[in-house]
């Protein structure tokens, strides 16, 4: 039970961030305190319908999930790193279909998240994204589809970690196919090892429970040198995941430490700044919620990043019930994160 509870905090946690998160997403930090007093959003701000909105981040996140579902269940390409690639893209082009589909798909054969209507409401897409989904499966590390290193790649890929297991796949190639489902989409280096480096940590966090937080970070960035040697920025990577480790160790105010790592636009800054907050916080979700979306940059992203990181570390039982009631689409969150845990 308490590795469920760790998969469905990964997801659920995921989703909290982001939902908090995107109310603020595009504000710079003076409004967002001059809306909401001086410790910023530590509110869900409900839409129309009494809902926590999530973002295009959640929507990708279960694509993710349900990708790594289907491959398990393919006899071809059962628990292969291929068979993975081709079931991730294939469940990123069935997103893409909701984002340009004005109705529900009424024949969704095998994806039941394309039942649900929610999911398809146009929560600001990435621009990337959907521009490297138009396009046919054809991104390498050798050939990427293009140079982008946006957060878009990252914030999708925690239920990597979650899923797969070091029975079947050593631990590397855990991480390696993270990063293949950024690179779907973002081909520049440091938009994919920071994905790596997130499904390393969410999967740590889930399976070697007698590691600290910050333990599980610094083993990432250790992986991520094994991985990569030869990549041209990861000596970037690890520097701002090492600040990250820093600042969080360092008695500095959480907006001052934030706008030191970034605005969490790209990959390597969301990551550092949801790293940042988890570490800082490790025994506070909401504290970490608060700090992770209070800031003048891609507020749902780094917040649905550190409720990945501190929900797979703490479990959902640690998310206050504030931030599960009317959480849009939680119950299929869980129900999804309880499809990986059984399926695993």
């Amino acid at each position: 039970m308490k590795t469920l509870n760790k998969f469905r905090g990964c997801l659920v946690g995921g989703a909290v961030g982001d939902a908090l998160g995107y109310a603020v997403e595009f504000m710079q930090d003076s409004f967002i305190r001059e809306r909401y007093g001086e410790n910023g959003i530590t509110e869900y701000s409900l839409g129309d319908e009494g809902k926590a909105i999530i973002s295009d981040d959640t929507q990708m996140t279960l694509f993710t999930a349900e990708g790594l579902l289907l491959c398990s269940q393919d006899p071809f390409v059962k628990d292969t790193k291929e068979g993975y690639r081709k079931h991730i893209w294939k469940a990123y082009k069935r997103w893409f279909l909701t984002q340009v589909w004005n109705d529900v798909v009424a024949n969704y054969d095998e994806s039941w998240l394309l039942s649900l209507p929610e999911l398809y409401e146009c929560r600001a897409p990435g621009i990337t994204c959907l521009s490297a989904l138009s396009e046919e499966l054809n991104s390498t590390f050798e050939n990427p589809v293009n140079n982008s290193k946006g957060c878009g790649g990252v914030m999708r890929v925690a239920p990597v970690g979650l899923f797969l297991d070091e029975k079947k796949h050593p631990i590397e190639e855990i991480d390696l196919i993270g990063a293949e489902a950024s690179l779907l989409t973002h081909g520049h280096e440091l938009g994919y090892i920071p994905a790596a480096a997130l499904v390393h940590i969410v999967h740590m966090a889930v399976k070697h429970e007698e590691l600290s937080l910050i333990e599980i970070v610094e083993d990432s960035l250790i992986m991520m040198t094994k991985i990569f040697p030869d990549a041209e920025y990861l000596q970037d990577f690890l520097d701002i995941m090492n600040l990250a480790l820093h600042l969080a160790e360092c008695r500095v105010d959480d907006y001052e430490a934030i706008k030191e790592l970034g605005e969490g636009w790209v990959a390597e800054e969301a990551l550092a700044i949801a790293v940042f907050c988890a570490v800082k916080y490790a025994d506070d979700f909401e504290k970490a919620m608060i700090a992770s979306v209070n800031h003048s940059g891609d507020s749902d992203s780094t917040g649905a990043i550190t409720g990945n990181i501190l929900g797979a570390y703490l479990g959902i039982q640690e998310i206050p019930e504030k931030y599960l009631t009317n959480l849009e689409l939680k119950d299929e969150i869980v129900k999804m994160a309880d499809m990986l845990w059984e399926n695993r």
